[in-house]
């Protein structure tokens, strides 16, 4: 394709991460000497900012203040989780339009990559040259073609460090502990738990992950043995867990608040972790008894904005926000990144990867799941994930007991 004169325009939707905003500088790095973007506009809470004529001027933005930007958490444009319908996907061709943008580039998951991939077909529909790219990003690490997100390293690094944190805890005053992790379809950052082990016998005891139907009953036994066994017990549970017929469980218990995609809000509740507490004590307490010492955490955002990330992490939120404006540069019209794991996982892997250019449609509102080699059993993973997951949130603190 023939390349096309005109202005860029970013946005950033969905949940935060601690990476986001290296996708955007990396956008901005890629488009700066790209003769056919004439300014480069930012959107104010992404399409919503677009849509109002919000929009913040990138062109001239000095480096050195990107270069911070870049190191540093949450959406330094702010986001939104609108879901645009076609007439709101018509005002953001308008838009788009009035400011005489030709690339449009929005950082995002599941919901973003599809609604990219809307505004790219109403544009195509009204015949206005729109070149769109989707840049990846979810903690959940749920985006189909991709070996993994950016965003998800960073989470999975602070959930690891948090667990092998709350195991000296629970070790120090022994009792029941649960602790819910994101993850609303795929169990990846919940699984991320099992790197906190330095041993067979360490922390978390119990995986619960939402790719693996949960059932209480065995749940309670569950907790039971380990408590009789280990005189402790320390438990990850993705907030997306289901039942058999694939009810959420947290969804049935925070009373059906949703966001504008229908998803449940479940990060924002501690009902999941307080009423799986109440269960143990309930179910653990001997009759005449003393009920069992149980507590519940619900890690909610800060997994996805704590400013430890990933070097792994960063550096590649940067290089697929680039890399996406080099396509542009290629006279690609459309499209969704894609990181390609290019070493093989196991022990002594010396990591490496790339990008890849992928179709929107293979991205747009499809869930990619924890493959089965990953999983043990119903609440455990196994050894195969431990090493995809190990090189890519970077060195862990070595924490010590006496």
């Amino acid at each position: 394709m023939s390349i096309i004169e005109g202005n860029a325009v970013i946005g950033q939707s969905g949940g935060p991460t601690a990476v986001i905003n290296g996708s955007l500088v990396g956008v901005i790095d890629g488009l700066r000497g790209f003769g056919a973007v004439k300014k480069i506009f930012g959107m104010r809470h992404a399409v919503r900012g677009l849509v109002n004529d919000d929009l913040i001027d990138l062109t001239d933005t000095p480096q050195a203040l990107l270069d911070r930007v870049a190191l540093s958490p949450s959406a330094a444009l702010g986001s939104t989780r609108d879901k645009p319908d076609a007439e709101y996907c018509q005002r953001i061709v308008e838009a788009c339009k009035r400011h005489d943008v030709r690339y449009f580039f929005y950082i995002g998951g599941n919901d973003s990559s599809d609604a990219c991939r809307i505004v790219n077909e109403r544009a195509n529909d009204a015949g206005y040259e729109l070149r769109c790219f989707h840049v990846p990003k979810t903690v959940d690490n749920d985006l189909m073609e991709n070996d993994h997100t950016p965003g998800f390293p960073s989470a999975a690094r602070f959930v690891a460090t948090a667990f092998g944190a709350d195991s000296l805890d629970n070790a120090s005053l022994p009792g029941i502990k649960i602790n819910i992790v994101m993850g609303r379809h795929a169990g990846f950052l919940t699984a991320a738990s099992a790197l906190a082990r330095r041993d067979p016998a360490d922390a978390p005891h119990l995986i619960y992950l939402p790719d693996v139907p949960f059932d209480t009953e065995r749940f309670v036994q569950d907790v039971a043995e380990t408590y009789e066994r280990v005189g402790r017990c320390q438990i990850a549970i993705s907030e997306g867990i289901e039942d058999e017929q694939g009810q959420s469980i947290g969804a049935k218990l925070i009373a059906g608040e949703t966001d504008d995609h229908g998803n449940v809000q479940l990060s924002g509740s501690g009902a999941l972790g307080d009423s799986l507490a109440e269960l143990l004590k309930t179910r653990l307490t001997p009759v005449g008894g003393k009920p069992p010492r149980v507590r519940a955490d619900t890690f909610g955002y800060l997994q996805r904005c704590w400013p430890d990330a990933s070097p792994i992490d960063r550096a590649e939120a940067r290089q697929a926000g680039r890399f996406a404006a080099e396509r542009a540069h290629s006279g690609d019209i459309d499209g969704s990144v894609a990181i390609r794991r290019t070493s093989t996982p196991g022990p002594g892997e010396d990591y490496s990867s790339k990008m890849e250019r992928v179709e929107l449609s293979a991205i747009a509102a499809k869930t990619r799941h924890m493959p089965a080699e990953f999983i043990k059993g119903h609440n455990d993973v196994t050894d195969a994930f431990l090493d995809y997951c190990r090189p890519l949130v970077g060195e862990l603190p070595t924490l010590a007991r006496l």
